[in-house]
């Protein structure tokens, strides 16, 4: 097995990419696109005399002059004229597009997120890959990304149609005049990551991919080509967000990404279903965050900075998980938000919530509407997006990727979620857009709005924020992680009240290292960034460790078992030898290959007889005894030793250079002869021949 990152990606709104060798089948995990850098890119202008300004300054930019573009490269103050005033492109994982996509067999998605990238690939010709996501995930994902064709729309309108070929600013005279802050977003740290923007996709493409994915129930079981079994199993992440187990003929493999013990929406952690995997596959880089952000609180590891008791039933460690402090601090930020929106509708302001979670923004708008209810406030919320009323519609049906909570609502005969009877109260309000005339008709401030995009860069926040921006009584709150000063550029100057909150998206490193010892699996991959901690763990456990755009050889942890058919058993008794202390036998049958183990059948035409059946040569060739042999035939020949490339395997090269030239090539796994002359062939291989045992 190899396991190759392709990208560590960066929280929830970017999440990691992988590609790993399973039994032969290449597996894909998440096509995730990096939303953040839409950030270079200056939003639409509302404002005709501002679209003038625009388009002017459109103008000048081309025609600089010379001094202007030593000005800017030796250094100019960042601001909004900075920014790429362009239709924007969407940054993908670079690294993904330097693979063959016909080499990709499976395909999982482990949230809606890491699902916004696939179009990209399901729209080209040579993709033929199978595609497997969580019911849920499915619907969100599409959803998401049908909402950015949408608001991206309005962006193309305005600039009019797509330019073909390479647009201008990705020329290298427009990126040499970028600031420093914008060019390695664009480019990327080390000046590589140019190749991974893409125009978007059409609703098109998206119908396509749809057609291409096979979604799952929770746990439903699915078969890969009679190879690989794989089950979704609840991450807590987000709604549909899932973890993955993987049964192939030579083990189990667990694929671990971001997950929440107790989650406050979703569905949480099922980690009992990840338990005693061979290879567990851990992508949750929360924890690398910590170690990063916080290492002046943690400790030098040691051996002794985990226990090594791990004999606590299962029910009371998840008892002291839930009822951990995540839970209640969670709920704790919720009510704090509710109050500071609050505060800014007493004081006469409107509050703006461009979050991209699902989860989260039904969460807010649940306790918000309930703030308002106990404050006895009489204000408006608006929910305005292209896929408003299909996801509001959809949380209520879904209750198998819900927190228990929820589901204990369907069991009394309550909704779900009570955003139903906010909108037949008139207390909440949804529109597609934000020129739409219901929404124009309704519209008073001050009032609450949830909208797209957390970027800052395209959709309804746009509009919204330029109209608040200025006063100091409006609140706007958004997600911790966002470079603010880059974010707010186009905004300034700017007035209104700003509130980051940060929301969990995965395993804090506290936790993490007594999840794995819980978990208990043969290997575990983990990053690289966490091998100070992990490396004084477990020393019974076979660790590695990886690092970004690094391919692992994971070791091999055991045999493939095989089913032998009963008809085929008298022939373990009669034709059995004993080779280099091995029991060995020559079966003739049927090789299948179901749910991911192997079955040995009696074939159609059965040898009984021995004698008919040609030789068959087994063992390892013995340089020493090649070098007499071929000696004894009366070629010349040297030996000698090296290394494969990579170096997981040694390679012994035997040269022949009389009577005629021949190659042979001797590895732990394999003996390669390379020769013209079909003569010399025969004699070569008969050489290597007496050096084999035959059966």
């Amino acid at each position: 097995m190899k396991f190759t990152c392709l990208s560590e990606g960066r929280g929830y709104y970017f999440p990691p990419c992988h590609i790993v060798n399973i039994s032969g089948f290449r597996v894909l995990f998440d096509c995730p696109l990096d939303l953040s850098a839409l950030s270079v890119f200056s939003p639409l202008p509302i404002v005709t005399s501002s679209l003038l300004d625009e388009k002017t300054s459109n103008v000048s930019v081309q025609s600089s002059s010379n001094s202007e573009s030593v000005r800017r490269e030796v250094g100019e103050s960042l601001d909004s004229k900075s920014l790429i005033r362009a239709e924007p492109w969407y940054k993908t994982v670079k690294s993904l597009q330097l693979w063959s996509i016909y080499s990709i067999d499976v395909v999982l998605i482990s949230s809606p997120m890491g699902m916004l990238g696939l179009p990209f690939l399901t729209r080209l010709k040579d993709f033929r890959s199978k595609v497997y996501v969580t019911e849920a995930a499915s619907r969100l994902g599409k959803l998401m990304m049908e909402d950015l064709v949408s608001m991206h729309m309005e962006l193309r309108q305005f600039y009019g149609p797509e330019e073909s070929g390479c647009p201008q600013w990705m020329t290298w005279e427009k990126l040499e005049l970028l600031p420093m802050a914008l060019k390695d977003i664009v480019l990327g740290s080390e000046g590589t990551e140019l190749g991974g923007w893409m125009p978007i996709y059409s609703a098109a493409d998206i119908r396509g991919c749809m057609e291409k994915v096979q979604s799952l129930k929770y746990a439903e079981e699915a078969c890969y080509n009679g190879t690989l079994t794989i089950k979704a199993f609840s991450s807590g992440l987000e709604i549909g967000a899932c973890n993955w187990n993987i049964l192939s003929p030579k083990g189990s493999i667990t694929y671990l990404s971001g997950s929440v013990f107790a989650s406050t929406t979703a569905s949480s952690f099922d980690y009992k279903a990840l338990e005693g995997s061979d290879v567990l596959l851990y992508s949750d880089f929360t924890a690398c965050n910590d170690v990063d952000s916080e290492k002046n609180d943690f400790p030098p590891a040691t051996a002794s900075s985990y226990p090594s008791d791990t004999g606590s039933c299962w029910e009371t460690i998840t008892e002291s998980w839930l009822d951990s402090d995540e839970y209640s601090e969670e709920m704790d930020k919720v009510s704090f938000i509710c109050s500071c929106a609050l505060d800014s509708i007493n004081d006469g302001g409107s509050v703006l919530i461009p979050i991209g979670r699902p989860g989260v923004m039904l969460k807010l708008l649940e306790h918000v509407s309930l703030s308002l209810e106990s404050s006895n406030l009489k204000v408006p919320i608006y929910f305005v997006s292209s896929a408003a009323e299909e996801l509001l519609a959809f949380s209520n049906i879904i209750p198998e990727w819900l927190c228990g909570q929820r589901q204990e609502r369907l069991y009394s005969g309550q909704p779900l979620f009570t955003h139903i009877q906010l909108s037949k109260e008139k207390k909440l309000l949804v529109s597609p857009a934000i020129h739409s005339s219901k929404f124009l008709t309704s519209w008073q401030e001050p009032c609450i709005a949830f909208c797209p995009h957390w970027s800052l860069r395209l959709g309804p926040v746009v509009h919204l924020l330029q109209r608040w921006c200025a006063d100091p009584n409006s609140l706007l709150i958004m997600e911790e992680g966002a470079d603010i000063n880059l974010a707010f550029l186009p905004f300034k100057p700017i007035s209104m009240k700003v509130l980051q909150c940060s929301f969990i998206s995965g395993i804090k490193l506290k936790r993490a290292i007594p999840l794995l010892k819980i978990l208990q699996p043969k290997h575990v991959l983990v990053p690289e960034g966490l091998r100070s901690h992990i490396s004084c763990w477990n020393p019974t456990i076979s660790v590695s460790y990886f690092s970004e755009n690094e391919t692992v050889v994971i070791p091999k942890l055991n045999n493939a078992d095989m089913y032998i058919a009963m008809d085929l058993a008298p022939e373990l008794l009669n034709y059995t030898k004993v080779i280099q202390e091995n029991n060995i036998v020559r079966l003739k049958g049927e090789l299948l290959v179901e749910q991911g183990k192997h079955q040995l059948v009696l074939g159609k035409k059965q040898v009984l007889s021995s004698q008919d059946r040609p030789l068959l040569f087994l063992g390892r060739v013995d340089l020493n005894s090649l070098l007499m042999a071929l000696k004894k035939m009366g070629m010349k020949a040297t030996a000698q030793h090296a290394q494969i490339t990579n170096g997981s395997e040694n390679v012994s090269i035997v040269c022949i250079s009389e009577p005629n030239e021949a190659l042979i090539e001797v590895t732990a796994t394999r003996t390669m002869i390379s020769v013209a002359d079909e003569n010399t062939a025969s004699l070569v291989s008969e050489a290597v021949r007496s050096t084999l045992v035959s059966i």
